[in-house]
């Protein structure tokens, strides 16, 4: 009789989002993305143009990971931006949204 082979669970390639670090550079929107892992994810807002504002840059930001949230975990999530301490610089906290009301019940 043969044995059956276990299945090894893929951990996602990108760790669930915890926080988010914004940066006005000159060369455009600079993020990094802090996973509850204890990693970071650094990169470009590229879709969004040098001289966009600071609400469209976090708006870009907050659906980015939003979507990576969705993408790699299923998971909706909430951004809460927190008061900017330095110009050109924003942090937010992310959080794991709360389950919608069920419609069935």
């Amino acid at each position: 009789m043969g044995r059956r082979q276990r299945e090894k669970k893929r951990r996602p390639p990108f760790g669930m989002p915890k926080g988010i670090v914004l940066l006005a550079t000159p060369e455009g929107w600079r993020h990094s993305v802090l996973t509850v892992e204890g990693r970071m994810v650094c990169g470009r807002l590229a879709d969004v143009p040098v001289n966009a504002g600071p609400a469209e840059a976090r708006a870009a930001a907050a659906a980015m990971v939003a979507g990576l949230a969705h993408d790699f975990h299923e998971e909706r999530v909430d951004v809460t931006w927190d008061p900017p301490r330095d110009p050109g610089s924003w942090t937010a906290q992310v959080t794991v949204a709360a389950a919608p009301p069920n419609a069935c019940g």
